[in-house]
């Protein structure tokens, strides 16, 4: 199992350090769209592209001390600085928002006119960036759900708040400029940067969850308990069962009550094949089983956590 995730490291890695590279192309592509065309719509698409840069750098960082063997100060291993790294991405999102509502009001007390003439060029190349971060963000999303990395998937998910502001700037100001009706750069802008409050918002809320030990999901707690109910004959029944998420890892750990008399070498066997068990059916699983003499059942599946074998 320590291989794998080892691999599972790496190829985070080497796709967070690609996402910076892929980052500068998109905010270069958008920063001369915003040159060309001097719209505050295409302005704040530009300001998200440069916490998109950063929030690539802080990803890189992250996955690499995730990637980190367990220590003797991080005994549980550095799992969890995945979150962090998505919590610091949700807050330069939400603070790049108020910027840009910052630059609208200011807009909508002295209004600018757009630079029709290079309107067409500007969206051409926001158009490509976008594109860009749409093919990109759905590969993190894909990938960093494979390798259970949430910091992979925080930026990917990030991307594609960027592509749909993007494709709602560019319809937008085509609107803009087939009207001359200015004050809608500017209400476009605003409008963007309310849903990035939003977007920047919901991966706080889903990075702070994880930061205070979340349990897997319903479908795979089943799935422990399937597992648990198949592989631990020999055994009365596995009760107070808890699991917590840390990055790649799931941690399990639950009591497993068997026959009084039963010898200490036979109920290692059962908590050995039930360990294998649920590693093979939970990917990154580390599982903790105390042993308990009969007299400590507790009673019918589903009854205090309980799962009689």
């Amino acid at each position: 199992m320590q291989a794998n995730l080892q691999t599972q490291s790496d190829t985070s890695g080497r796709l967070a350090r690609l996402g910076i590279a892929v980052s500068f192309v998109v905010v270069a592509l958008k920063a001369l769209a915003y040159w060309r065309t001097d719209s505050l719509a295409l302005y704040s698409d530009a300001l998200e592209g440069i916490v998109n840069v950063i929030t690539a750098v802080a990803a890189t960082v992250a996955v690499h001390m995730a990637g980190r063997p367990a220590d003797t100060r991080h005994q549980y291993g550095h799992h969890k600085a995945e979150y962090f790294a998505a919590v610091l991405e949700g807050i330069l999102i939400v603070v790049a928002a108020f910027t840009i509502l910052h630059d609208v009001y200011d807009d909508l007390n002295s209004p600018h006119v757009l630079i029709s003439s290079q309107t067409l060029p500007g969206l051409a190349l926001n158009g490509a960036a976008t594109a860009i971060n749409a093919a990109w963000g759905g590969h993190l999303i894909r990938r960093g759900r494979d390798l259970r990395a949430p910091a992979l998937v925080a930026d990917g998910w990030h991307l594609w708040t960027d592509v749909v502001t993007s494709l709602g700037v560019l319809a937008g100001l085509v609107l803009a400029v087939l009207t001359g009706w200015h004050h809608l750069d500017a209400i476009l802008a605003g409008l963007v940067a309310l849903y990035i409050v939003w977007a920047g918002w919901r991966i706080i809320q889903d990075s702070m969850s994880s930061l205070m030990d979340e349990a897997v999901t319903a479908e795979i707690q089943r799935r422990i308990q399937s597992v648990i109910s198949e592989k631990g004959s020999g055994a009365i029944e596995a009760h107070d069962i808890r699991t917590r998420i840390a990055g790649r890892v799931s941690f399990i750990e639950f009591h497993l009550v068997v026959p009084g008399d039963m010898s200490v070498a036979r109920s290692h066997q059962i908590c050995d094949r039930l360990e294998n068990a649920l590693e093979d059916a939970v990917p990154g699983a580390r599982v903790v089983i105390h042993v308990e003499p009969h007299v400590k059942a507790k009673g019918e599946l589903g009854e205090n956590g309980a799962v009689i074998i």
